[in-house]
């Protein structure tokens, strides 16, 4: 599809006169309404580069005064409106630029053509920090810049999470994040939170225990995971999802993942998509509590004082360059390196050629800082196979949706395992099937419960049909017809007498129907960082790190060989805020 999107009527106005068009970029175009303090705090050009900090926080305000907020330029006539994504209200500057050509951020995850204001301004200069050594090196013996009690490494729930914890410890507090915008692989999560012990549980009636989630957790990693992290991870879950609430999170709805014996899948009322919802709550939480939150901001260097704790991190700005900022204690929640083909090839080379669903921060970044400092690392040759990527995108397919009832096929239409397996034996079941991908099917009936899926549809995502039959000629799925009508017996009668398949919410028979095709993909790699019970990182000898803590993805040992839907979530609020307490009370206590 190609879609042109103009801001407002003003704009459109002012994209049409001749002047503006012949100096054709964004900041020319705006003087012509004044001079280089429309946007900037300053109008000396001198002076701009020492105003402008890395975020970028009175330029996207200026934005945002003229043209309104995200929701104001909301166009329901549009077939796709970028302001309205899943993202939320991140920065006007994370697509637009001054001098350069304007990059739609979408476009890290999809393929949209659209046509942008001044598409045909000079290419937007790439930055994603240097690694400067020389550099870095200067900035340490220029000495710090800025002296907090705590840094939190990373802008997705982990980091937001302890950022929030280590605030309401009472420490002073700042979090960087390398991209534009914050949300990380966080704000990809489709599925929900696991938790035991909630009330939403008790509501429905449903039967669980610290122990079965710890069970399963253990059984889905392969009884490789760190039985004592586990443990914490089951017992302070129903304590997650009560913070979350307590900072404003919906999570009333409840479903099954696969490798959970129970309903303990936590998620917003309707169907929406879990990861979105979090983050705009904590954006919220961390903006009322005034925590800096410093994007365009690359940690290149974790600094150790002589006796090998912790002096703070040098930081790579943007605009600002390079800069030490002291610090008693350092957290990492910087996710996994499923985005990093070199690291990916090293450690995982048969996964090599794979795609990945996750977004383009998930670089590995934490995992070098550490080791660099002689941190251990745990687990960290195991990479997680999403099963259900879409098959020609990078787009997940959630978990929940075959939680809440949708089958898998073949490219002939038959079932091939349960769909409630785990995910690596879904993974390994889809690869063994000629084509090496299968297709999920479903009705009307699950796109009223989860309202991600019409997400899918309007990507251009779903074969879709009247009848099961008209569906299977679509999709060439030739006995698929004879599987529905097998399954919708096994439905009715409640015993899956193909595959075991425990629980089976809905049956096919609601039109239209639907089909997506999926294969296996990086998701998530389970190892990473060693951190004991408390969230510290340790080093070689399994000694604690003093001053440095790590948490969500970015660590290793809680998921063993595999992770079960939904842990992920629980990871990065359970030991989010376990790292942020920790790192405060060491940071407080040095004082």
């Amino acid at each position: 599809m190609k879609l042109k999107y103009l801001a407002s009527a003003v704009a459109v106005m002012m994209l049409t006169s001749g002047s503006a068009i012949a100096k054709n970029d964004l900041a020319s175009f705006h003087t012509e309404m004044g001079d280089c303090q429309t946007c900037h705090v300053t109008g000396k050009m001198k002076d701009i580069k020492k105003s402008m900090t890395d975020s970028q926080t009175h330029e996207n305000a200026q934005c945002q005064d003229c043209h309104g907020s995200y929701a104001d330029l909301v166009n329901d006539k549009l077939e796709f409106d970028p302001h309205a994504s899943h993202l939320g209200d991140i920065n006007c500057t994370s697509c637009h630029t001054g001098h350069a050509k304007p990059e739609l951020t979408c476009n890290n995850c999809h393929n949209f053509e659209m046509e942008m204001p001044f598409a045909d301004a000079k290419e937007k200069k790439k930055w994603d920090g240097d690694w400067n050594q020389d550099k870095i090196q200067k900035a340490i013996d220029k000495g710090p810049v800025e002296t907090v009690d705590v840094i939190v490494v990373g802008g997705g729930s982990a980091g937001f999470n302890a950022a929030i914890s280590a605030k309401m410890a009472g420490a002073n507090v700042v979090l960087f994040e390398k991209a534009p915008y914050t949300g990380g692989n966080s704000m990809l999560a489709a599925g929900g939170i696991n938790a035991v012990g909630t009330p939403q549980q008790k509501a429905k009636g449903i039967e669980d225990s610290v122990d079965w989630y710890a069970e399963d957790a253990m059984k889905g990693g392969r009884y490789k995971n760190d039985p004592k992290l586990v443990q914490i991870l089951a017992e302070e879950s129903a304590g997650a999802v009560a913070w979350l609430e307590s900072l404003g999170a919906n999570m009333d709805d409840l479903k099954r993942s696969g490798g959970a014996r129970v309903e303990r899948t936590h998620r917003p009322s309707g169907g929406a998509s879990v990861g979105p919802h979090i983050i705009d709550t904590l954006r919220v939480a961390a903006k009322e509590r005034d925590i800096p939150v410093r994007v365009n901001s690359r940690i290149e260097k974790i600094v150790l004082n002589d006796d090998k704790s912790v002096a703070g991190v040098v930081v790579h700005g943007r605009h600002s360059g390079y800069n030490m900022v002291a610090a008693d204690s350092v957290v990492l929640a910087t996710g996994g390196y499923g985005m990093n083909k070199q690291m990916v090839a090293y450690y995982r080379p048969t996964m090599k050629d794979m795609t990945s669903s996750n977004n383009v921060t998930a670089t590995g970044d934490g995992v070098l800082l550490a080791k660099e400092i002689g941190a251990s690392m745990t687990d960290i040759d195991w990479v997680q196979a999403h099963p259900t990527i879409g098959k020609d995108s990078r787009i997940l397919i959630s978990e929940t949706v075959r939680g809440v009832g949708a089958i898998m096929v073949n490219t002939d239409g038959q079932r091939f395992i349960s769909e409630l397996t785990t995910r690596d034996r879904a993974s390994d079941a889809i690869l063994k099937q000629k084509d090496q991908y299968a297709w999920l099917v479903f009705d009307e009936q699950l796109v009223e419960k989860k309202k991600m899926v019409r997400g899918y549809e309007h990507l251009g995502m779903l074969s879709k049909a009247n009848t099961i039959e008209e569906l299977a000629k679509i999709t060439g799925m030739k006995d698929l017809p004879k599987t529905a009508a097998d399954y919708n017996k096994y439905q009715a009668s409640g015993k899956d007498e193909a595959f075991g398949r425990e629980d089976m919410p809905i049956n096919l028979t609601k039109a239209p129907f639907y089909a997506v095709k999926v294969a296996p993909g990086i998701h998530h790699t389970m190892g990473g960082v060693a951190v004991d019970t408390d969230a510290n990182v340790l080093n070689l000898q399994s000694w604690k790190m003093d001053g440095l803590f790590a948490a969500g993805e970015v660590t290793g040992g809680l998921h063993g060989h595999n992770r079960l839907g939904g842990n992920a979530i629980a990871e990065t609020v359970v030991f989010g805020r376990k790292a942020g307490e920790n790192a405060a009370k060491h940071a407080l206590e040095k004082k």
